[in-house]
């Protein structure tokens, strides 16, 4: 039945998936471009068809009555940003102790445009030893799938030159909110090397 939602969602808005589903029990999966709240019914129906369950975490405060059960029942997971604790290593905790778990990230983090991505979907996919896999939607082109899969190597900026390059030409529903991927951490070294100079120690001074 799943399937059957799936493909007939897809099949009447002109869809196609390009892909086939993925060998891997457990990854974390990109969901990009995400630029409308139109993302999740494609990602669901996609998964659908795919036969790949997901869960995937939301703001707590889409899980509201009358509809959060909904959301729940098709894989979300309500995360409250306000509560202090570690989401990532919850995240982590949760991946190695299942034999099969597929975590959807919405790496931006928000449908608005944004100067980088939020870097949790990296730092969970590093800690607990599993591939990222680059889910996309291409509202130009009406395809979707999962197109490739990248293992974190801890070298940030070299991993997220690959990604970049796979999203480079992947258009979200509205072009104008998209962004190119990147982490606030890439910029840290240069930001540290543009830093003020060191105080002069009172033995410079005196030179």
């Amino acid at each position: 039945m799943r399937s059957w939602l799936g493909k007939t969602w897809l099949r009447l808005n002109g869809w196609r998936i390009e892909t086939e589903s993925p060998q891997h029990p457990k990854f974390v999966l990109i969901a990009a471009p995400h630029t409308s709240n139109w993302d999740l019914p494609y990602m669901l129906a996609a998964s659908y068809v795919m036969d790949l369950p997901l869960s995937w975490m939301g703001k707590h405060t889409l899980f509201s009555p009358p509809f959060g059960w909904v959301l729940k029942a098709v894989g979300g997971i309500p995360i409250d940003r306000r509560a202090k604790h570690n989401v990532v290593r919850w995240a982590i905790e949760q991946i190695q102790k299942s034999e099969r778990l597929i975590l959807v990230v919405p790496a931006k983090g928000t449908r608005g445009k944004a100067d980088y991505w939020k870097s949790g979907f990296y730092h969970i996919a590093l800690g607990a030893g599993v591939p990222i896999g680059m889910g996309y939607l291409d509202y130009g082109k009406k395809t979707c799938g999962i197109k490739g899969f990248i293992m974190p190597t801890g070298d940030v900026r070299a991993d997220m030159d690959r990604i970049r390059a796979f999203y480079r030409d992947v258009e979200g529903k509205y072009p104008e909110l998209g962004d190119v991927p990147r982490l606030r951490e890439e910029d840290a070294p240069a930001a540290q090397s543009e830093a003020a100079p060191a105080p002069r120690t009172k033995a410079q001074n005196a030179s």
